[in-house]
């Protein structure tokens, strides 16, 4: 069984969907329940932006596919949010095969400049893009360890380990959001670290450049392309993250970054 969160739309719903043609049951969360109810924060301040997607019509999609859905609502920057999603899915369903942490909290002032940066929301992103990815993790290990396998996939981002090439607005992005998928970035590490040796992988699988349907609604996206961010479609991050999980080959990965779009191109050779 696969659980992937943030799967309403984009990168996650591609991946819910990946897994289930592989035949995997799958769980899912977001915080969108229904379709129409869909909002993003915009990347500097403002009110929300409506965004299409939802768990209702990722389950249906899912399902079609012939596997089981259990979609669970679930907000990242909402700790008891956060521990209830895994609780219900490991007492409905058992356990979990394979976590992918793919949400990430989209919250205001992810595209600020330094001098415009509140603090305040700056411990926001900290606090849903690592503490209570966190909080996930330490829930579902267990476990893994107690069935001796267990496969996690964290979706990192480029711009934790990456200089911007401009400001943010003009072809680069905020510090905040950086710093806080950089420390989100070290958890896969530390999972190996610790519990390799009781049979889990966990891998940070880096997507590429996607353009989602938040991505478009919050704009800014073009800038990035313009600066030399070539973008590949959501299915890519999708099928690099099924092969993780299910290809023996995929130990030779643990303890690197992976480059979705290279690691698709090798295997379409």
């Amino acid at each position: 069984m696969a659980f992937v969160t943030g799967a309403s739309r984009g990168i996650g719903r591609e991946i819910a969907l990946a897994f289930a043609r592989e035949g995997f049951d799958v769980a899912f969360t977001a915080r969108t329940v229904r379709e129409g109810d869909g909002r993003v924060a915009p990347r500097t301040h403002g009110d929300p932006i409506p965004v299409p997607g939802s768990l209702a019509t990722t389950a249906a999609e899912v399902e079609a596919l012939g596997v089981r859905a259990m979609p669970v609502p679930m907000d990242l920057l909402d700790l008891h949010s956060v521990t209830a999603a895994v609780d219900r899915v490991l007492e409905e369903w058992g356990g979990v095969d394979v976590l992918v942490n793919n949400a990430y909290a989209q919250t205001a002032g992810n595209m600020d400049r330094i001098l415009d940066i509140d603090v305040a929301d700056a411990e926001t992103m900290v606090r849903g893009n690592f503490l209570h990815q966190l909080a996930l993790v330490q829930r579902l290990l267990p476990q893994m360890v107690a069935r001796g396998s267990g496969v996690v996939i964290d979706l990192v981002s480029g711009s934790a380990a990456t200089d911007p090439p401009a400001a943010p607005g003009e072809g680069g992005w905020g510090l905040s959001y950086a710093a806080s998928k950089a420390a989100f970035g070290r958890l896969a590490g530390a999972v190996n670290a610790e519990y390799r040796d009781s049979g889990i992988r966990a891998f940070n699988l880096s997507p590429g450049f996607v353009v989602t349907e938040s991505g478009q609604a919050r704009g800014g996206t073009d800038a990035i392309v313009d600066s030399g961010f070539d973008a590949v479609p959501a299915t890519v991050p999708a099928r690099a993250a099924v092969w993780l999980a299910t290809d023996p080959g995929a130990d030779r990965f643990v303890g690197k970054v992976v480059w979705a779009p290279k690691l698709v191109d090798a295997l379409t050779v």
